[in-house]
């Protein structure tokens, strides 16, 4: 799958395109086709890996999570074995809720977004 990624700290100029893996789905988890997203100051403050005391946290000399992105909206690709709030097809919109920097790359692509209607 394709994502935008980081692989080191620093402004805009270090995004870039690049295939990466795609995430596993867990029992609580939804796996989006995310159509748009966006980057907001809390994505630029791990962009940036400012301040420096978050860092031991999300990676102190690169980013432990590689993506970034926490506003989302897409359709619904897959959905975990406890999941009853949405099916595949849904077209959905939120705030990413998962756990930043235990999983290797998943970004906005796990998420458990709202509804649009």
């Amino acid at each position: 799958m394709r994502a935008i990624v980081h692989d080191s700290y620093g402004p805009a100029d270090v995004l870039r395109p690049a295939d990466i893996n795609r995430p596993s789905v867990g029992d609580d988890d939804v796996l989006l086709h995310v159509k748009a997203t966006s980057l907001h100051i809390g994505d630029w403050h791990l962009m940036a890996g400012l301040p420096l005391m978050v860092r031991p946290a999300i990676g102190w000399r690169a980013p432990k999570n590689r993506v970034r992105g926490m506003d989302v909206a897409g359709r619904v690709e897959a959905i975990g074995a406890q999941v009853t709030r949405f099916k595949p097809g849904d077209e959905v919109f939120g705030v990413c809720e998962g756990p930043w920097p235990s999983t290797p790359s998943p970004g906005p692509t796990r998420s458990r977004p709202n509804r649009r209607h």
